[in-house]
This record gives C-alpha cells, sequence and structure tokens, in this order.
C-alpha cells in the first residue's frame, strides 16, 4: 500500500469517528441580545487538520513495520563450522539464513557449488549445514577418524544458543551418519566479545574457532595466536587435550618432510597422500600415508614438534580388512550422546563443554565423550555396535 492511499484511508477513518454536528451544536445555543454572528462549519480547516493526522499516523504506522521488519531480518545468531575451512553464518530470529561467508581459501572450495555462498541465503539453517556438511564429507575433510568438525553458536540469549547448539549437533550427526563418516564433532556456545571478533578478522577465522585458540593460550601464553590459527580444529583439540607443551609443526610440514622421505626411498612420483594429526598420542605424532604412481604405500610417523620421523613402514596398495577395526553397525553421534547423559542423570540443556569422538580401542571402535554440568566433569567411552558403556569417569570440574 502506498502512502497516499494509507493516508486517505486513515483521513476517511478519522471523519467517520468525528461526525460533523456544527448544526447540533448550534441548535443547543440560546438566541442572546446583541449582534448575532452566525457560525459555519469550516470544511476546509476540518479537512487539513483531518489529512494532517493521517500523514502523522501514516508515518508512526510506516516507521513501525520498518522496525519489525528489521527486528525480523536482523541477524541474532553467529553459527560458525571449522574443520580446516572456516565457514560463517549470521542467522535470523526465525532460523533463516541472512548470510554465509567463506572465511579462508579451503572454505571457498566447500561453497563453490553453492554460489559461494550465496545460495544458501533465504534457506532454512538445518538445511544450508547439512549441505556444508556434505561439501566437507565429499571433499575428504571428514573421513579420517581423528577428523573433527566444531560447531559454534554465538548469541545474546543463551536459551537460544543452546537450542541452535542441540538442533545443529543432531543435523550435522545426520549427515555422518548417512555418509558413514567418523568425524568426531565438537560443540561451544558464545557471547559477543568484541576483542575476540577482531582477532577472528585478523586471522581470517571464525569467532568459534578463535574461542578454542584462546583456550589453548589459557594453558600455554608462550605460544602464538596467528600460529595456532593456521591449525585444523582436529590439531587445536588435540593439542588442548595434551595441555599445550608446544607449537607443533602442522600438517603441510609434516607433509613435506615425509614427501621428501618417499622420494628418496622409492624415486617414485605421489599419487595420494594422507596426514592424520595424533597430538594427544605419546610421544605427539603426525601420521602421513602416501601412495606412489607404482602402487606402493609408505606410513610415516613424524614427531609433532621436532619433525623427526619416528618410524616408516612399507605396504602394498592392497590392504587387508583385519588390520581396520570392524563393527557390525554405529549407533552415531547422537546416541552414544543420549547413553552418557541418561547414565550420568544430566539432562541435555544442562550439560557444556561437549565433545564426542570416535576412537579405536584395542581393535574396537568407540565414541568418546566427555562434557561438564554441576562443576563434575564426566567422561564416557561407549562401544560403537552396541552402545555399551566400555569405561565411565566422574571427577570434579578443576
Amino acid at each position: 500500500m502506498t502512502n497516499e492511499k494509507m493516508e486517505q484511508r486513515l483521513a476517511s477513518a478519522l471523519e467517520k469517528t468525528a461526525p460533523d454536528d456544527v448544526s447540533g451544536v448550534l441548535s443547543r445555543c440560546e438566541v442572546r441580545k446583541g449582534t448575532v454572528s452566525s457560525m459555519k462549519a469550516n470544511h476546509t480547516i476540518k479537512k487539513k487538520w483531518a489529512t494532517l493526522v493521517a500523514a502523522c499516523l501514516a508515518v508512526i504506522l510506516l516507521g513501525g513495520g520498518g522496525v519489525l521488519y528489521q527486528q525480523a531480518n536482523a541477524a541474532a545468531s553467529v553459527v560458525s563450522l571449522d574443520v580446516n575451512p572456516s565457514i560463517e553464518l549470521r542467522v535470523s530470529r526465525s532460523e533463516k539464513v541472512l548470510a554465509c561467508a567463506p572465511l579462508n581459501e579451503d572454505a571457498k572450495a566447500i561453497l563453490a557449488d553453492m554460489g559461494g555462498g550465496a545460495d544458501l541465503k533465504g534457506a532454512k539453517l538445518d538445511v544450508a549445514v547439512n549441505a556444508i556438511v556434505g561439501s566437507l564429507v565429499r571433499n575428504g575433510y571428514l573421513s579420517s577418524i581423528s577428523s573433527a568438525i566444531m560447531i559454534s553458536v554465538e548469541d545474546k540469549n543463551t536459551a537460544r544458543a543452546e537450542k541452535l547448539q542441540r538442533e545443529l549437533t543432531d543435523a550435522v550427526d545426520g549427515v555422518l551418519q548417512t555418509s558413514d563418516a567418523k568425524a568426531s564433532v565438537l560443540t561451544q556456545t558464545l557471547t559477543q566479545d568484541a576483542a575476540r571478533e577482531q582477532q577472528a578478522r585478523e586471522n581470517s577465522i571464525s569467532t568459534g574457532k578463535a574461542a578454542l585458540v584462546n583456550r589453548i593460550l589459557a594453558i600455554n601464553p608462550a605460544l602464538q595466536f596467528d600460529a595456532l590459527a593456521k591449525l585444523s580444529v582436529e590439531e587445536l583439540k588435540d593439542l588442548a587435550e595434551a595441555g599445550a607443551p608446544a607449537m607443533p609443526i602442522g600438517k603441510d610440514k609434516a607433509l613435506s618432510i615425509a614427501a621428501a622421505a618417499f622420494s628418496r626411498d622409492l624415486a617414485d612420483e605421489i599419487r595420494y597422500s594422507e596426514v592424520d594429526a595424533e597430538l594427544d598420542e605419546s610421544p605427539a605424532q603426525y601420521e602421513v600415508e602416501i601412495t606412489g604412481q607404482k602402487g606402493e604405500e609408505i606410513e610415516y610417523k613424524i614427531d609433532a614438534y621436532t619433525g623427526t620421523i619416528l618410524e616408516s613402514k612399507r605396504e602394498t596398495e592392497e590392504k587387508t580388512s583385519a588390520a581396520q577395526p570392524t563393527s557390525s553397525g554405529d549407533i552415531g553421534h547422537a546416541k552414544a550422546k543420549a547413553i552418557a547423559l541418561n547414565h550420568a542423570g544430566v539432562s541435555e540443556s544442562k550439560a557444556y563443554d561437549m565433545e564426542i569422538e570416535l576412537d579405536e580401542e584395542d581393535g574396537m571402535l568407540v565414541y568418546e565423550v566427555e562434557f561438564k554440568s554441576g562443576g563434575m566433569e564426566y567422561s564416557y567411552e561407549i562401544n560403537a555396535a552396541t552402545g555399551a558403556i566400555v569405561k565411565q569417569e566422574a571427577e570434579p570440574d578443576r
């Protein structure tokens, strides 16, 4: 409706609520001696006032409507997904995506078939997250057991942030189970922090990843923010668990060391390579698998802090399935989480710092579930095939 039409409707409504009753007023006036001045209805003045009032009401209504529109389309939450690609989504109160931005070069490749993120604008948040995680799986970022994805929700409203966190965890878990990916899922909720936002901008990472880096710096202040920001979520998670004793060499450096050794050992060109960080092992190491053009494969274990080759093992390309942990089924991240929470007697809304990771223990796949609640820290190992609790610990959160 145009402003002009709205003014006309308001003017008409005003006339109906204030009818012309000049004749009635005159009939109730007594005739007095002296000069009598007749009263006439001044329609011109009344219409001017009616138009003025209508215009003011129209401005108020239009202004109020604009405020409501702005509120409905303002960013209420910021959701970030981090593996090594870092992707940020700004979300409205109705959980619609207002903007989706790649924060580094790896993320641009993930969003390449989604218009660089523009195609996700207007989509429901869970639909957008499913599309992004699906692309991460297709590009091999979540294929290994040691890989990890972190979901961060930043919102002034804590209850809304926790609700989104739960919904997105279930959505990501669904994609991982459907695609048979084995990555661990880390989640966190954040409050707005100007200093952290500046750190994120300066290092082209999400505020969620910046929070994880700051957590490591709190353990070891001697480390550098910009160097840590270049590590993957998988590396940062393991580094925090190991107590952050020093700065690791990183996946790229580990691959470079292994590739040089591979060329010396086989004098063959590299056809395929994969690097897994095992910073929570003793000694901390990078496991690098390289396959040559002739089909031979060498696995290298590189010291995570010195770059020394700890071990190399040559294998044929055809591996026997007996060497791999097997499972008759997979209960999934969501079921493992539910089992742990139920055993601890903790509701999901009261748990925080939740971490769920699929790992191998003595040839058996287990879900490692860790969370905090009510001043306690809980840790579970749950059989990935049966859901049986293999190990559980609870201790005061220090």
